[in-house]
């Protein structure tokens, strides 16, 4: 049974940067499809970003695309998310994933589930 920890959320000012990791636990991280989704207040849970599992192929959504970058290290079980030039908008409590696919992780319908990360971007 695979494990999902995140950590590095907190509160940060527009403009600042953040990153968040994903300790993962109890599976083949280095087989696994990994990503990002977020969920704000009152809204559908998005995809943020993902990553194949020998990290060539990355995916962002368009609203993080040259401001957020998805990158993982195998030899420690661990995916980052590096955020620059947070912006309000970007509020929200953030997941990570894993499964045996990319399009499983795009797509939402991910095996594993991390329970979440706040990250606030203060104006």
């Amino acid at each position: 049974q695979v494990q999902l920890v995140e950590s590095g959320g907190g509160l940060v000012q527009a403009g600042g940067s953040l990153r968040l990791s994903c300790a993962a636990s109890g599976g083949t991280f280095g087989r696994s499809a990994m990503g990002w989704f977020r969920q704000a207040p009152g809204k559908d849970r998005e995809f943020v970003a993902a990553i194949s599992w020998g990290g060539r192929s990355t995916y962002y959504a368009e609203s993080v695309k040259g401001r957020f970058t998805i990158s993982r290290d195998n030899a420690k079980d661990t995916m980052y998310l590096q955020m620059n030039s947070l912006k309000p908008e970007d509020t929200a409590v953030y997941y990570c994933t894993a499964s045996s696919s990319l399009a499983e992780v795009k797509g939402e319908a991910s095996n594993y589930w991390g329970q979440g990360t706040q990250v606030t971007v203060s104006s």
